[in-house]
């Protein structure tokens, strides 16, 4: 028997008095917090988001979906990236400015082959304002959990302002909880006892991160780059 069947087999037995007709869990707790702290419109809400990720040390960087293809190129051409991890459902037009060698999202690729990659461009589930977080859940357009976390240099794009919320509440209502959801605040780092900072330790070095206007969400932001 399996460590995963033992505590399968716990909550069987722990769940076995359980009437049918309990109140569901997402019922039975109640969730009257405050769902976001102050209040804010849409264009403030990506204005803390840029901040916030800025804070985590993640590179962020402004456009609309016209732009994005040279500005993705010149960030793997910033980087010298000479491959790309592309996972099954990116965009495929936001790779058309870029030469560089595009590498599949397959299952049988293993740790070794990906360290061997440069950079992995994806897009992103949602992304929390309040938090400086991006939430991946491995839908075609993210692949899967491996590519964010081995290649030493990850692209994020995010939709502005539809894939942005104020807080983690309302990021839950978003995702699906049965999904592999990895949150990323800013590049991997760790910090020994005495706060030296190492970054790098079980994710990408650099993470940059592209604010993408949507079509209907008005003006794009002022293009600049933001650094920590």
């Amino acid at each position: 028997m399996s460590s995963r069947d033992r505590i399968l087999g716990r909550v069987r037995r722990a769940l076995a008095d359980v009437p049918p007709d309990d109140t569901p869990y997402e019922q039975a707790v109640p969730r009257d917090y405050r769902e976001q702290h102050g209040e804010r419109g849409a264009a403030r809400t990506v204005e803390l988001l840029a901040e916030n990720l800025a804070d985590y040390r993640a590179v962020v960087h402004r456009t609309d979906a016209a732009g994005l293809p040279a500005l993705i190129a010149r960030l793997l051409d910033d980087r010298g990236s000479a491959s790309v991890v592309v996972p099954p459902g990116l965009d495929e037009g936001w790779l058309t400015a870029t030469e560089v060698t595009r590498v599949a999202d397959r299952a049988e690729s293993t740790a070794r082959e990906l360290d061997r990659v440069d950079s992995v461009v994806t897009g992103c589930a949602v992304a929390v304002a309040e938090t400086g977080t991006i939430v991946l859940d491995g839908s075609p357009d993210q692949g899967r959990r491996r590519i964010t976390l081995v290649p030493d240099h990850h692209v994020c794009v995010v939709r502005v302002p539809g894939q942005v919320v104020s807080s983690v509440p309302q990021a839950l209502a978003r995702l699906d909880p049965t999904r592999p959801l990895t949150w990323i605040s800013g590049p991997s780092a760790t910090s020994d006892i005495e706060l030296d900072r190492v970054e790098g330790v079980h994710g990408p070095r650099t993470l940059e991160v592209v604010l993408v206007t949507e079509a209907a969400g008005g003006a794009p932001g002022p293009p600049v780059t933001r650094t920590a």
